[in-house]
């Protein structure tokens, strides 16, 4: 068994557990590749730069970051640099043969880019052009699959590799959107690791979590429960299953053996069952 872990980037998600997760798995003989995020650190170096971050909502309501020309820069300082790093060593401390790796590194991950991304502002619909953000579309499997054979465990983040007329350049994209689209080339299982034990049905209540979901009633009932950033985790999870993943599950980081609990049903398990329906999510192109 394959399994993606994305680990999140929200200031309260602590990796250490997760690492440590890992590093059992992996003894066990395990095959895992790791995509990790970081929206969280950029804020914070783009505001100690004395820069603002910005974010836009799409027409269907989905919130994500409009990256210029300057936030794609940190960007690629920030995630491939320090994050992937950081967690690599983590690993490595941990036992595990880790290699880090960008989208843009053997061609890793490549899509389109969208530099213009229609928005809502003051209620109305607008273009905004200059973004730096694009989808993943294309995964080079036989990459990971040669570096997991060989005993490592790839640690993935973006940027992605985008086409820009005739050139290639890196461009941002959503973090979970990426672990979906390496689960769905690996035939993998996804475990989509976030602050919260999973999808509430009552976000009030922490103990509301939706266990399994496995039927297009199901799916019904999860994208009604999905606001805020969950919506682009179900999202991802949809993409995952359609692309050939073989189980999704959005669980809590925090937990103990996080991964290895959200495999044994821990969080909101969503299995391929769940996508026997016509209602589908709305994709944004809007980067992470």
């Amino acid at each position: 068994m394959t399994v993606v872990v994305k680990i999140g980037g929200a200031r309260a998600v602590n990796p250490e557990g997760a690492l440590e997760d890992i590093a059992d798995l992996v003894a066990d003989g395990e095959q895992v590749v790791v995509v990790h995020g970081g929206s969280t650190a950029v804020d914070d170096t783009l505001e100690s730069l004395g820069e603002d971050p910005e974010y836009v909502e799409t027409p269907s309501g989905v919130v994500g970051r409009f990256t210029d020309e300057r936030t794609m820069e940190v960007f690629s300082m920030v995630l491939p640099g320090k994050l992937n790093t950081d967690l690599v060593v983590g690993l490595q401390n941990a036992g595990v043969n880790a290699v880090g790796l960008s989208g843009v590194d053997g061609g890793l991950l490549k899509g389109p880019r969208k530099s213009a991304v229609r928005v809502v502002e003051d209620g109305k619909q607008k273009i905004r052009r200059g973004d730096h953000s694009g989808t993943v579309k294309q995964v080079d499997a036989d990459l990971l699959d040669t570096l997991l054979a060989g005993g490592y465990t790839p640690v993935v983040t973006v940027p992605m590799l985008a086409k820009d007329e005739d050139q290639w350049l890196a461009v941002n994209s959503d973090a979970d959107r990426a672990a979906a689209a390496v689960a769905g080339a690996l035939d993998a299982d996804l475990v989509l690791l976030t602050d919260v034990p999973g999808v509430l049905a009552d976000l009030d209540d922490p103990d509301s979590v939706i266990d399994v979901v496995d039927s297009a009633a199901d799916y019904d009932v999860l994208t009604d429960a999905a606001e805020g950033f969950m919506t682009r985790k179900v999202m991802a999870a949809t993409e995952a299953l359609e692309g050939g993943a073989s189980s999704v599950v959005v669980g809590d980081a925090n937990a103990d053996a996080p991964v290895s609990g959200a495999l044994d049903g821990a969080g909101t398990t969503i299995l391929p069952g769940a996508l026997a329906t016509d209602d589908a999510t709305e994709a944004t192109e809007v980067g992470q």
